[in-house]
């Protein structure tokens, strides 16, 4: 039956086939294939058109019901894609100054260039990116702009800088000095140098050290980068500060296109000397002072290329072929650089031997030396402050002092007694009022020196003393009333083993000799100030009284006396220009009453006060006059101000109390308030020779180095700035007080000569010329050119050769040698002068320390630009990573820790 069955079912499929290929033809297959598949595909089409339909239904009410709603910042973002790019309008103007905005567009447009539009545009061709960094550039030079003109730029500029030069230059003076107490044998490495100043630095700064910013490049980077985004945060626009793909391109091009490159160029040792060349260019290079440089280098380098360099000119001349008088000029340079050629090796043989010989210990230890004349010392400033640091250390002291106040007190009275003579010519009658001021200074020499109760007591015989003080009491002084005793302690200091003899004997002495520069020269050229001047004064300060201060006229209480200033102006003399303040005087007695007005300047009550504070020290205490004031003190506000508190201070000086307190202070008070001149100065007798010890309460060599300068210096702006360098460059507040008062006499002396009493007047116009739109375009110009000369940015500048690069170096140290003056030689010392200059030459030597240098000097600028901010807190936080400040921290908790275990 199966059989039967699949037979049939073949036999009418076949014939099924067999008709259809008949009926239809041989192409029925592909159209039974056709229509099978239409029919399949169009039920799925159906199927899922149905299905989405139905889907999307679903997951919108599923969206309303349960989803939160989507994002509309995507499809506004492709919105505003769409739309055409709005054209931006550019303002060039930026500082209100055409001449400086002019390259400082430059100066933009060429960074825009360089460091952005190169890749920017094989990313896109859409402008619009570009102008808004533009835009943002612009926006912050405008604001730096504003607050830069806001600013009063004159103590930044007269102070703030003076200060921190003068702090970098004591750090690296300290720091040398710690790593030659380390190891007197071991010559310390840069390295060495460069982590005792960081150790140093934080000692005297206490909370800040710059190690990181100025060793670390990394560091560095990053430093600068928080520096640009905090100066950015305060100079932007908060709409553009809050864009942060803008905000960190400018920050990388302030960062890293400009402040880097900037700070890497300035901090350059070899830059700097090729700037300190060109700076005294003018100057030709003194031979002495390049062999002194030779002999004194402790660069083997230096010598190596100084050696070469010779030996190469050597070469040179050897190979000219001349005849006639050339032949002479080219044989006396050949020797020249044979004599140089054989002092450079001599010079690394002995470095690389390790047996540098100190001149001044040799000189000590073996060296015959000189000999000075006791006179010639006394009369040198070099030699006699040498000679009174042995004197003090001996207890001999009072009879040098004696010696030096006598000659003060014969020059004074000659000069009194010369003016005396000529008035007398001229029909004017002082002779008692004269006679009684030289008494009373020669009574307080007697007192002060020779008498039972002085002390120290100059030992001279008893019949010398006895017999001045009978001529004291009977006789009128004259300016030689105290010669014979003069003679004697001179003798005494000359012949006594205790002063002179073993003076000559003493390493000060050799010190003296170095500083004379006579080590090697045995004649003594004596004092080349010129005249010889004796040295005038008492150095004790008890004999400070003036010829011109002492007073005859006692206080009298049927006496009354008031005044008050009654009207201040401005007068104008000459060009110079000044506060006049008119005082009204009353003064009564039992029969008669006068009334006057006497004009004084701020000068005058300053000048009068120093006179009366320093002979009542109680008075110190009590009266405290208005401080000075620098600039802008020709303000009617600020005068009226000074008004109101000058005229307290004389109520409280005219008051009976204060009279009865001091009945000397009388004459000083009438002198003041007298209708006449007023005559300035406390006189030439006290102010020969100053106190030797000012009162100081903290210690200069751990605090910044403006601490310690008083008002009558902060006020004379070029005197505090040559003083202070003087102080840090020649290491002057280690020498006698003595000393560093001469040297500030004669700096004033030398200044009031000359520019006279207007030279703050014209540091001021300087600053102000300094600040102006003129100069700042020049320097936007010049940093310009430097950076984009011809429009191109310049090219990496290559390494000079490091035998150039000692060379230079020579060069710059001859030439700083060469300008030093003979006369300041001959008030600090050859020796001081020498190595003063070559410790400022060697502190630009470490890239690090001038970066140092140059992150401090920015950081005032910051602090001055925008003082309404915590710079200085930033800046802490910025540096409070250093390692040397944790070092710090713990030491001081270690030495703090057995104290408070006690307590």
């Amino acid at each position: 039956m199966l059989t039967e069955t699949s037979l049939s079912i073949w036999g009418w499929g076949s014939l099924g086939i067999v008709l259809s290929l008949i009926t239809f033809g041989p192409f029925v297959i592909f159209y039974l294939a056709f229509y099978i598949l239409c029919f399949v595909g169009g039920g799925f089409v159906v199927t899922l058109l149905f299905g989405k339909t139905n889907s999307e239904k679903y997951l919108e009410q599923c969206e309303h019901s349960f989803l939160p709603p989507t994002s509309t910042g995507i499809p506004k973002c492709l919105e505003e894609m769409k739309r055409e790019a709005r054209t931006i309008k550019i303002d060039r103007r930026l500082t209100g100054a055409n001449i400086i905005d002019e390259p400082l567009q430059q100066v933009i447009q060429f960074s825009l260039r360089d460091y952005v539009q190169y890749w920017y545009y094989t990313l896109s061709d859409d402008e619009s990116f570009l102008l808004e960094i533009r835009q943002t550039l612009q926006n912050a030079l405008i604001q730096f702009a504003t607050r830069s003109k806001e600013i009063d730029w004159q103590p930044y500029f007269t102070t703030r800088i003076v200060d921190d030069f003068g702090t970098h230059l004591r750090v690296f003076r300290k720091a040398q000095q710690k790593i030659t107490e380390k190891d007197d044998q071991a010559k310390g490495t840069a390295e060495d140098l460069v982590d005792t100043f960081f150790e140093v630095e934080v000692e005297m700064e206490k909370d800040v050290c710059r190690d990181l910013v100025c060793t670390s490049p990394k560091d560095e980077e990053g430093f600068l980068r928080d520096l640009c985004e905090v100066l950015l945060y305060l100079l932007l626009p908060p709409g553009d500060f809050q864009n942060k793909i803008m905000r960190y391109f400018v920050r990388e091009i302030l960062a890293r296109g400009i402040l880097l490159p900037l700070i890497n160029q300035l901090s350059d040792p070899d830059y700097i000397n090729q700037y300190i060349i060109w700076m005294i260019r003018d100057s030709n290079c003194n031979y002495e002072a390049f062999m002194n440089i030779i002999k004194l280098s402790d660069n083997i380098g230096e010598l190596e290329a100084v050696r070469d360099k010779a030996a190469e000119e050597l070469q040179y001349l050897r190979s000219l072929d001349t005849v006639g008088d050339d032949i002479n000029t080219i044989k006396n340079q050949i020797n020249s650089l044979l004599f140089v050629k054989k002092v450079c090796d001599s010079r690394i043989q002995r470095l690389q031997s390790g047996k540098e010989i100190n001149t001044v210990k040799l000189a000590a230890n073996f060296g015959k030396l000189c000999t000075v004349p006791l006179d010639s010392i006394l009369v040198d400033n070099v030699a006699l402050q040498f000679f009174m640091d042995y004197m003090q250390q001996t207890g001999g002291q009072a009879h040098l002092f004696f010696w030096m106040t006598v000659e003060g007190y014969r020059v004074t009275a000659q000069q009194q007694l010369e003016v005396l003579l000529s008035r007398q010519k001229d029909g004017k009658h002082q002779t008692n009022q004269t006679k009684g001021l030289l008494r009373a200074a020669a009574v307080g020499i007697y007192e002060q020196y020779l008498s039972e109760k002085a002390s120290p007591r100059v030992t001279v015989d008893d019949y010398l003393v006895a017999k001045l003080a009978d001529t004291l009491n009977h006789e009128d002084p004259t300016p030689e009333i105290f010669d014979d005793i003069q003679r004697k302690v001179y003798e005494l200091m000359l012949r006594d083993e205790r002063f002179y003899p073993s003076f000559r004997q003493n390493a000060l002495y050799v010190r003296m000799l170095a500083e004379l520069d006579m080590l090697k020269d045995p004649s003594f050229r004596g004092s080349d100030d010129g005249d010889g001047e004796s040295f005038n004064g008492s150095p004790t300060g008890s004999i400070n009284l003036s010829l011109d201060d002492l007073s005859n006229v006692s206080s009298d209480d049927s006496v009354q006396l008031h005044a008050y200033i009654s009207d201040t102006g401005v007068c104008n003399d000459h060009g110079k220009t000044y506060a006049l303040y008119a005082i009204t005087v009353h003064r009564r007695s039992l029969n008669s009453e006068e009334m006057w007005k006497t004009y004084r300047r701020y000068s005058d009550f300053h000048d009068f006060h120093m006179r009366i504070t320093e002979q009542f020290e109680n008075l110190s205490s009590i009266l405290k006059l208005p401080g000075k004031k620098t600039f802008n003190n020709m303000d009617r506000d600020f005068l009226e101000k000074r008004k109101k508190d000058l005229n307290a201070y004389l109520q409280l000086l005219l008051t009976p109390e204060m009279m009865k307190a001091s009945p000397a202070l009388a004459h000083y008070v009438y002198d003041f308030l007298e209708n006449k001149a007023y005559s300035k100065g406390k006189g030439d007798f006290a102010r020969k020779v100053p106190p030797l010890i000012p009162k100081t309460d903290s210690d200069p060599e751990h605090c910044r180095v403006s601490a310690q300068l008083d008002d009558t210096v902060d006020d004379n702006i070029p005197l505090r700035v040559m003083l202070l360098l003087m102080d840090e460059v020649f290491d002057l507040k280690e020498r006698n007080q003595w000393l560093r008062r001469n040297i500030k006499n004669l700096l004033q002396q030398l200044i009031r000569a000359t520019y006279g009493d207007t030279i703050n007047r014209k540091i001021v116009d300087h600053v102000d010329w300094m600040t102006s739109p003129e100069q700042v375009a020049d320097l936007v110009k010049r940093f310009r050119d430097a950076f984009w000369p011809n429009g191109i940015l310049a090219e990496t500048v290559p390494c000079r050769d490091k035998a150039i690069r000692m060379r230079t170096r020579v060069a710059g140290k001859t030439k700083l040698l060469s300008i030093m003056p003979d006369e300041l030689k001959h008030i600090i010392g050859a020796e001081t002068t020498r190595k003063g200059i070559l410790r400022v030459f060697e502190m630009f030597q470490h890239n690090q320390l001038n970066r140092r240098m140059v992150y401090v000097f920015l950081e005032g600028f910051l602090e001055t630009l925008f003082p309404q901010y915590k710079f200085r807190e930033l800046f802490n936080k910025l540096h409070s990573r250093s390692k040397q400040i944790q070092k710090y921290k713990q030491k001081l908790q270690t030495t703090q820790a057995p104290s408070l275990q006690k307590r």
